[in-house]
């Protein structure tokens, strides 16, 4: 059934793509709009692609937050962690009385707060949505976690847009801390093994060390297991890093030092700035070895 609800997103990165082609590619969203802040770089190359990016999905760009939101029933906001709130400022003013705003930015409990005053301001609802799984390509599809203050009307209205996370509670923030304390163990693995296979390379013995930790734990194998993340570091650790200081605000939160989530912020952060295209099926050593030649580009 095609659903008549009228769909915004503040923010078109691999998110807001991913969400909006699944979502059209179902039938379950028609006059979509977008505007992200890229509409408006002084960079006319910047402008223009990211115009490009929105139209090719459908979806209609919007050159300010009001021209997408003023109509909707539903917002996506899907910015970086650092402008989750910002976002909330600039757009809550704009909002329908009653329309949902869906924060599925990757932001401490605090953040969330912070960003639902004024949707609340607005007499509109904030949905604290966390993201569970890569995007991509399950869109709209892939696990979601949820809290709302009246769970069961926005359940509801989601049903009706194709969305369909999973409620955790009324208290915003809720469904945010499960996200950022898993991300404790999910991105710590992923700068732990980061560290471990640049040192094993450097002492060239990268592949006994996948060796001996295979031998020592099933599943995945450590070298198909590293590749991947090294691939998901380097295409995304940018947007890791400010995931992982929300998760850092989160801990101190908690009166837990972030004492590893730290370093995992500086691995991510170099990584990412590597501007390297990495494919997780490329055997190991060839990624260390680009990694590698990044690196001493950069020192």
């Amino acid at each position: 059934m095609t659903s008549q609800v009228s769909l915004a997103f503040i923010g078109f990165g691999e998110a807001g793509l991913a969400i909006a082609e699944t979502l059209s590619a179902s039938g379950l969203a028609t006059g979509m709009r977008a505007h992200d802040i890229k509409l408006t770089d002084h960079d006319h190359k910047i402008a223009a692609a990211m115009r490009a990016r929105i139209e090719g999905a459908g979806v209609t760009a919007c050159d300010t937050a009001r021209d997408a939101v003023e109509e909707a029933d539903i917002v996506i906001c899907v910015v970086t962690a650092d402008q989750a709130a910002h976002a909330a400022s600039l757009a809550a003013r704009h909002l329908r009385a009653n329309a949902l705003w869906l924060d599925m930015n990757s932001c401490a409990p605090g953040t969330k707060q912070m960003a639902s005053g004024p949707v609340g301001a607005a007499s509109a609802t904030y949905v604290d949505v966390a993201v569970m799984a890569p995007i991509t390509p399950r869109g709209h599809e892939t696990p979601m976690l949820a809290a709302a203050e009246d769970t069961e009307m926005v359940a509801a209205r989601l049903q009706a847009a194709g969305l369909a996370p999973r409620f955790v509670g009324t208290e915003i923030g809720r469904a945010s801390t499960i996200k950022m304390l898993r991300s404790v163990m999910v991105k710590g693995m992923e700068a732990l093994t980061v560290e471990c296979f640049r040192a094993a390379a450097r002492a060239g013995v990268a592949e006994e060390v996948a060796n001996s930790l295979d031998a020592s734990e099933g599943g995945l194998g450590w070298a198909e297991q590293t590749a991947y993340n090294m691939e998901r570091m380097t295409a995304h650790g940018i947007r890791r890093a400010a995931e992982m200081r929300e998760v850092a605000k989160t801990l101190r939160g908690l009166d837990v030092a972030p004492v590893m989530t730290t370093g995992t912020i500086s691995w991510e952060e170099e990584m990412g700035a590597l501007d390297l295209s990495l494919d997780s099926g490329t055997p190991l050593a060839e990624q260390l070895t680009l990694i590698e030649r990044a690196l001493e580009k950069g020192e």
